[in-house]
């Protein structure tokens, strides 16, 4: 059971100005408006306001400081919350002490909450649906659009999404009188002890369908399919998703929509390796190639380009196109395109070759004593391209 001093970020000799600051910057931070309807914010929230209603009162306090909760939530004199706590309580706490002069319209763009008595609007979010983007390395560099079909829960037509039979909406709930919650009461030796849970009735949306529309079952949505169109920006990679907000499933009887998350999937293409915007590609070299230098043709995403072997090059070495790689996400530099040389050794000779490497091997010098003498460590690759990156 969490202690209202740690749940307001307090120690237990903080002052009422303290409290009431730690209260304020919490509460802003967890309030039901600020979160999208998130349960676990307005559990928070609760929790936040019950510690600081508690704890802004010096009787109150007192009686919690010597016996815990139990002392606060006693049915006899001085408890605090007799008749149980919920989000209603919460927000009244929040706005008398905060909601005047037009600090909580400020925060909130003005969309203020009644007190206790009134009666709250519990329709349910509709669930994010996850669909999935296959792309190409040409489409990451160019950005596209891209047009899915995802099986959506759609308002029912034959109850216009109230899920009743009669196209109405549902009645208040009996057992919760549309506040979604009830109030179970149970007795110890401190006294009474009152706890808030959903409304089992309901479900926690203070309505009940009387009559249940035949076509969805009283969900007041049925499933359909539809096409859907996703702008992909230049740049992506699979790290990265697209949230349509609004766009998902609606929810039950009239329920806001949740979004759809687009994950996207690179596609492996056989040419390169990415690290991050950068690509790598393999380039092949004959052994006369890479004494001499040469021109060679390496590829790109969007085609080809061509490649200039300095000569004395060695296997292993990286020459880096500036600009040659992928867009950045966020607008930043262009990433490289970084060929890796690899001197081709043929497998099979024929006579004429093999009398000329005999001569070449009469003529040419003896290998240097290390690999760093002849201009190429033998480190990891990665080691070498970051060194390409920081020569000239």
């Amino acid at each position: 059971m969490a202690d209202y001093y740690d749940i307001l970020g307090v120690p237990r000799d903080a002052g009422p100005e303290a409290i009431k600051k730690a209260y304020r910057k919490l509460a802003m931070k967890y309030h039901p408006d600020r979160n999208s309807g998130s349960d676990e914010a307005e559990a928070r929230f609760k929790e936040l306001s019950e510690a600081y209603e508690v704890l802004k009162d010096p009787e109150k306090r007192a009686m919690y400081d010597r016996f815990g909760k139990a002392g606060t939530k006693s049915g006899g004199a001085g408890g605090p919350f007799q008749g149980g706590f919920d989000l209603h309580d919460a927000i009244e706490i929040f706005m008398r002490d905060f909601g005047g002069g037009g600090g909580f319209e400020e925060v909130f763009g003005g969309q203020g909450r009644g007190g206790r008595g009134r009666r709250r609007s519990r329709t349910r979010k509709g669930e994010n649906t996850r669909v999935r983007i296959p792309l190409t390395l040409q489409e990451v560099a160019s950005g596209v659009t891209k047009r899915v079909r995802v099986a959506l829960l759609d308002p029912c037509e034959a109850c216009e999404g109230t899920g009743s039979a009669e196209g109405e909406a549902g009645g208040t709930c009996s057992t919760c009188g549309g506040r979604g919650e009830e109030r179970v009461a149970q007795r110890s030796v401190f006294g009474q002890f009152v706890s808030v849970t959903t409304c089992r009735s309901c479900g926690g949306e203070g309505s009940v369908v009387r009559d249940p529309c035949r076509s969805c079952k009283g969900e007041g949505r049925t499933r359909r399919e539809r096409e859907v169109e996703v702008e992909i920006p230049r740049g992506v990679s699979s790290e990265n998703f697209i949230s349509l907000r609004g766009k998902g499933n609606v929810g039950p009887r009239g329920g806001p929509r949740g979004d759809i998350l687009v994950l996207l999937e690179i596609e492996d293409d056989p040419r390169f390796v990415r690290e991050g915007n950068d690509l790598v590609t393999d380039v092949l070299v004959t052994f006369s190639q890479a004494a001499l230098g040469a021109e060679v043709e390496v590829p790109t995403v969007e085609g080809s380009r061509t490649l200039e072997v300095p000569p004395g090059i060695q296997s292993g070495q990286a020459i880096r196109f500036r600009g040659g790689g992928l867009p950045d996400l966020n607008g930043g530099a262009q990433g490289d395109l970084i060929g890796r040389i690899r001197v081709w050794t043929p497998t099979e000779l024929t006579p004429e070759q093999e009398t000329l490497f005999q001569s070449l091997r009469e003529e040419e010098d003896p290998v240097p004593d290390s690999v760093a003498e002849a201009g190429g460590e033998r480190r990891g690759f990665w080691s070498r391209v970051r060194e390409a990156f920081t020569s000239g």
